[in-house]
């Protein structure tokens, strides 16, 4: 009889809160098979239960990285919950781009940027209705913890599949072209980005500050020590006057008694002023 979920679930959980910080409630144990199927098939195991017991029994580091990699791989699509965005455009960008007329830099972190459609949309949503910062000096940063992920992002090349999930057709006629059955995001756009590898619970943060940080839909997957943890190491790489963006469902509430939320056009989110 192999290995079976109750006794290989718990090593998981403990494997990944220890490499990413994340949390796998018990009733995740679904997500063996669900994320792991795949790979453990890629390796020559009948299941997932399989691989984890090979984990446990090896001191294989690569092994170890590409389990933490695959459970922590996070949704994602173009202009994901659309109001964040409307925001950038109504609001956050408006400002930026008054109030830095003079320098003509904007510097941008989307911090788990997954295969990287979070910050093609930023780019694009720049580019496409803000065309005077075309010259400005534009650092536009994307991390995840998976090199898979961020292999892809940084080919730009996304299926059929996913340039329907959320892509507007007027951004998908001006910024990509067809490669076969795929799609190939402009190598303008490509050239304004630059993806890496980041954990950011463990690792030391991008160097310099930022306008505006993407934290999305990342603290949901933490523990409150380490929400705290990570919001007080990203507020302190923002600029003054710079924008932090969280998902639709997390808060700082509780978390972070000096960043105070504000609402906008039924969208939460908060920036930093003065010498917080």
């Amino acid at each position: 009889m192999g290995p079976t979920t109750a006794t290989c679930f718990p090593f998981l959980r403990d494997l990944v809160f220890k490499r990413s910080g994340i949390v796998l409630a018990q009733d995740q144990e679904y997500l063996v098979e669900a994320r792991l199927g795949v790979l453990a098939r890629e390796l020559g195991f009948p299941s997932g239960n399989d691989l984890i017991g090979h984990a446990m029994e090896s001191s294989d580091e690569s092994l170890q990285t590409r389990l933490v990699e695959c459970m922590a791989t996070g949704e994602t699509s173009w202009y994901r919950d659309v109001h964040p965005f409307d925001l950038m455009k109504d609001l956050v960008f408006p400002e930026l781009i008054s109030r830095k007329s003079l320098d003509r830099q904007l510097a941008i972190w989307s911090a788990a940027s997954s295969t990287g459609q979070e910050l093609y949309s930023v780019a694009m949503l720049l580019d496409y209705f803000f065309p005077e910062t075309s010259d400005w000096d534009l650092k536009l940063i994307g991390t995840d913890l998976s090199e898979k992920a961020i292999s892809r992002a940084k080919e730009g090349v996304f299926t059929a599949l996913e340039m329907n999930r959320g892509l507007p057709a007027m951004l998908l006629a001006e910024y990509f072209h067809r490669q076969g059955a795929k799609f190939q995001i402009s190598d303008a756009l490509r050239k304004r980005t630059k993806f890496s590898t980041l954990n950011l619970v463990h690792d030391w943060l991008p160097s310099g500050k930022y306008d505006l940080i993407l934290l999305r839909n990342v603290l949901i997957y933490f523990d409150v020590p380490t929400k705290r943890q990570v919001l007080s190491s990203i507020w302190g790489k923002l600029n003054d006057g710079g924008y932090l963006l969280l998902g639709s469902t997390e808060t700082t509430l509780g978390l972070a008694e000096d960043i105070l939320p504000v609402q906008s056009s039924g969208t939460t989110y908060y920036q930093k002023r003065g010498s917080q």
